[in-house]
């Protein structure tokens, strides 16, 4: 049975041409009887900008989700993307919608056992990357408070909570409207009305 096959293009300047990468494509697809029924590019673009800045990407990603194709074609890895989460992102959504992906350079064909083996390999290293971020930021904060730092948003000033609920008392104001008037947000203009009222009871 003949795949469906939807082929990504992409280069990151004006420059630059994606016709090598097509015709390569396309004759790895001719060997392999599969079918181009699209062709998605995103012409000087770089492949660090996010889904929401490539159309033909997200156009490619809905086309995957409803199934319009069996097999993403790309020229290299990093026509996908730079980074290593997004790229096993956009796996795991092509997995989830039973697509395939083709990466002529890397000789990734997940239609293959091997290619099934490396997207695999893809999701340890992600998930290994995503625990060395988390153990950097809670060493980060361990290192701040052992030096007594304080953590989270600072204090708002007293001169400023006491002009705050000097307004408050007068009544001639909404919250939001004091809370822009001092440059705070909503919730301290809340937060202090409510220990007013507490005072009060």
């Amino acid at each position: 049975m003949s795949r469906r096959a939807a082929v990504y293009l992409r280069v990151s300047t004006t420059g630059q041409t994606t016709e090598n990468q097509r015709l390569e494509l396309e004759a790895v697809a001719a060997r392999c009887g599969w079918s181009i029924i699209g062709v998605y590019e995103d012409a000087g673009i770089s492949g660090a900008k996010g889904r929401d800045k490539r159309p033909e990407f997200d156009r490619l990603c809905r086309d995957a989700a409803r199934r319009r194709f069996d097999i993403v074609m790309a020229w290299s890895v990093d026509r996908l993307g730079r980074s290593l989460q997004d790229l096993v992102a956009f796996l795991g959504d092509l997995h989830a919608s039973g697509t395939h992906l083709y990466l002529h350079q890397q000789g990734i064909d997940t239609t293959t056992p091997s290619g099934k083996a490396m997207f695999q390999m893809l999701g340890v290293f992600a998930e290994f990357e995503r625990a060395m971020i988390r153990e950097r930021v809670q060493a980060g904060l361990a290192r701040a408070r052992a030096q007594g730092k304080r953590l989270g948003r600072p204090r708002t000033p007293s001169t400023t909570e006491l002009a705050i609920k000097a307004d408050l008392r007068a009544g001639s104001m909404g919250i939001r409207k004091i809370a822009a008037k001092h440059g705070v947000g909503v919730s301290v203009v809340q937060r202090l009305r409510a220990g007013m009222d507490s005072d009060v009871v």
